[in-house]
């Protein structure tokens, strides 16, 4: 979970929006500092061939489905998310350079 603003957020109703766009083949969303709110929700995207996509796309595709302070405002590509040998997606190892140097640390 995700906690901005006092507001909690889970990152699986933002994944599933997200793994709804044709230009997205896997995505994964974590919790980043954010000065002003504490956290603020980051999409680790992979893109489909060929495909290229823009924060301005991703929050507009975001618009009608989701609450505003739940829409992702950073974007981040990758060429194959991080997973363990199950096939979990290691989101601690996606947040962990966000938070690394920080006196407030996530797991």
């Amino acid at each position: 979970m995700i906690v901005s603003g006092g507001e909690n957020i889970y990152p699986i109703e933002i994944e599933n929006v997200l793994s709804k766009h044709a230009a997205i083949t896997d995505v994964a969303v974590v919790g980043i500092p954010d000065d002003k709110y504490g956290e603020t929700p980051l999409a680790c995207v992979v893109c489909a061939t060929g495909q290229t996509l823009t924060i301005e796309e991703l929050i507009t595709f975001c618009r009608d489905q989701l609450a505003g302070y739940k829409i992702p405002r950073r974007l981040e590509f990758y060429e194959a998310l991080p997973r363990n040998p199950s096939g979990k997606i290691l989101k601690k190892t996606l947040r962990e350079p966000y938070w690394k140097n920080r006196e407030r640390k996530i797991n």
